[in-house]
């Protein structure tokens, strides 16, 4: 078994350094804010060493990608592909620059021992769409870069493995489905509320998923961008204080990252992170 669900215990990730993240690429909302501006090398490199010390203290296994000059934004490790409990299945990139990765990333993930159960070839499907609700309900974001026909491909694939998967249309502005929704627990997400559309709300309803609200502004500031480790853990920004305190009122164990510059490329812990083994 591989990922059982978005909320058992982590055991395992894939996460690449920013070797070639040079500056922010402006190809969504917040990196279009960076853009020509030359980003800080040492900053991004002790932000990643943070997050693998931060996994590593968990008592979770990090595997590294090795990425080549091509590989500007490798470091966003999640937007390969999904992970079930049965494989992975490998998604297809809708900008050029980030092309060089789906190679890479499936390389990468033959030489680990999973097997890709499915690919998306027609339409484009990235993993910060990809987003569990049970271990047999499945959320995909139709937001910038997953389109119908890769959401058609994807529950294609999935349906005949017992899962159910839904699509959450939203606004492009957001980029993926992590940026504005994100389990955190078992019956537990940070979410933008009124940015869902009104079929989903009602699915969480019927899920008892309860969600603690985040502004729409805190979306382009990565409030939702977090990353369940399980047991009721979650790795938040340090930024992130108001999220923070009503996690903690819930019960859970927020581990802060002081995590800045990597930010202006566009993605937070949850998109650095593709999960490996979790059950």
């Amino acid at each position: 078994m591989f990922v059982r669900n978005g909320t058992s215990k982590l055991k395992k990730v894939l996460l690449c350094p920013p070797t070639y993240l040079n500056e922010a690429a402006p190809i969504n909302e917040i990196s279009k804010k960076y853009a020509g501006q030359p980003l800080n090398k040492e900053k991004l490199t002790t932000e990643f060493e943070q997050i693998v010390s931060a996994y590593q203290s968990a008592g979770i296994e990090v595997e590294l990608q090795t990425p080549t000059p091509e590989m500007t934004n490798a470091v966003f490790a999640r937007d390969f592909g999904g992970c079930v409990k049965e494989g992975y299945i490998l998604g297809r990139f809708k900008k050029e620059l980030r092309f060089p990765e789906r190679k890479a990333y499936a390389d990468k993930l033959r030489e680990l021992g999973i097997p890709k159960i499915a690919e998306v070839k027609e339409g484009y499907f990235e993993g910060g769409d990809f987003a569990f609700l049970t271990e047999k309900e499945i959320a995909v974001g139709i937001i910038d870069r997953t389109n119908q026909r890769g959401f058609e491909e994807l529950r294609a694939a999935l349906t005949p493995l017992g899962y159910r998967v839904y699509p959450v249309p939203a606004d492009p502005r957001y980029l993926h489905l992590d940026m504005c929704f994100n389990l955190v627990a078992d019956h537990l997400a940070v979410a933008y509320r009124e940015g869902l559309p009104v079929a989903f709300l009602e699915l969480l309803k019927k899920l008892e998923i309860e969600i603690i609200p985040v502004p729409e502004e805190a979306i382009f500031k990565h409030g939702c961008n977090l990353e369940s480790l399980g047991e009721k853990r979650v790795l938040s920004l340090k930024q992130n204080q108001t999220v923070n305190t009503q996690l903690r009122e819930h019960g859970m164990e927020v581990i802060e990252l002081d995590i800045t510059e990597t930010l202006k490329a566009g993605g937070g812990p949850h998109c650095m992170t593709f999960p490996l083994a979790r059950g």
